[in-house]
């Protein structure tokens, strides 16, 4: 990991290291774990790495807005509010209990998920799965306090509920099933097309051209996406909407949903891959540490005190360095 430049003041070089020191005891499971998955050592309190980013965020910007955001079902308003020229899944009932979904919604197609979570979602199809084992699963997924061994702070606070939304009809081996954009600061990093049917994905750049490389779900080359005049054109839509949608956050997910009558609101998610995320193109992860500016955080856009003051002004000083000849990471 290279250190903060020379040319920063003694101070803050001082701050910077103690915050490294105290941020990995605080944290000696998360930074352990970031070391035996990516194989380096991060540093907690002056990320440079896209992943060590993705650390801090999870361990010091404990911005309000990312709890809104990955509730599944308050960020359906954010996204309306938003962005209301885009479609979003319709929520058909949400409840506290799962026992109160009206019978005639589980006769249909359906998606039964919980909002404080990831993996947590059922598709229903003529009665299937049946009612008892909906009930089941859903009452357990309730239960649990998902992020919790990640670190992913953000779904903590979020009161757990179940709904039940329309299950869209997704263009899958035929265009795509998902697309997922990266924005930093109102930026395009990159675009990530994936079809979920036939395990095939396609990786773009910011003005939507095609890149090499492959992405952490089908990393193989043989699970290539065929690339065409629909796709590209949903692409691009989906690269001019994602930043209406992140705002001026310093880095989010936007992710779409891909049918034969366009995109759709997914998902935004604040800690992609949970923070592991690497890609077979080195690229991918280099543009992403450049584009993200922490100087753009909720953490470093507010006032601190204490000990805090100190901490702040520091990476702020060292933010500050970006792009100069004396920045050396």
């Amino acid at each position: 990991m290279e250190e903060a430049s020379a040319d920063l003041p003694a101070r803050h070089r001082l701050v910077l290291m103690a915050a490294r020191i105290l941020l990995t005891l605080r944290h000696p499971v998360l930074v352990a774990r970031f070391a035996m998955r990516l194989g380096y050592l991060p540093n907690p309190a002056a990320p440079t790495r896209y992943n060590e980013l993705m650390l801090w965020r999870k361990i010091v910007d404990h911005n309000p807005l990312f709890v809104t955001l990955t509730d599944k079902l308050a960020a359906k308003a954010h996204i309306r509010a938003a962005c209301p020229e885009l479609p979003v899944p319709e929520t058909l009932w949400s409840g506290s209990n799962p026992e109160d979904i009206p019978a005639a919604l589980l006769a249909g197609q359906v998606v039964v998920k919980t909002n404080h979570g990831c993996e947590m979602n059922l598709f229903v199809s003529d009665g299937q799965p049946g009612r008892a084992e909906i009930v089941r699963k859903t009452r357990r997924w309730l239960t649990k306090r998902f992020g919790r061994r990640s670190g992913e702070w953000a779904y903590w606070p979020i009161a757990p509920v179940v709904l039940v939304e329309e299950r869209l009809k997704l263009s899958g081996r035929t265009i795509a099933t998902d697309i997922k954009v990266h924005v930093c600061s109102g930026d395009i990093s990159h675009v990530w097309a994936e079809d979920k049917l036939a395990e095939r994905s396609h990786l773009f750049d910011g003005d939507g051209r095609p890149l090499p490389g492959r992405d952490p779900d089908y990393p193989r080359e043989d699970q290539f996406l065929p690339v065409g005049p629909a796709l590209l054109d949903l692409v691009r839509q989906a690269i001019a909407l994602a930043p209406h949608i992140a705002g001026d956050l310093d880095h989010a997910r936007i992710d779409f949903l891909v049918t034969d009558k366009g995109l759709y609101a997914g998902e935004i998610c604040i800690y992609s891959a949970a923070g592991y995320g690497t890609w077979t193109n080195p690229a991918i992860a280099e543009q992403l540490a450049r584009l993200w500016r922490l100087e753009d955080s909720a953490y470093l856009r507010r006032r601190h005190r204490g000990v805090s003051r100190f901490y702040a002004e520091a990476l702020r000083a060292r933010c500050a360095m970006r792009g100069t000849d004396n920045f050396d990471g």
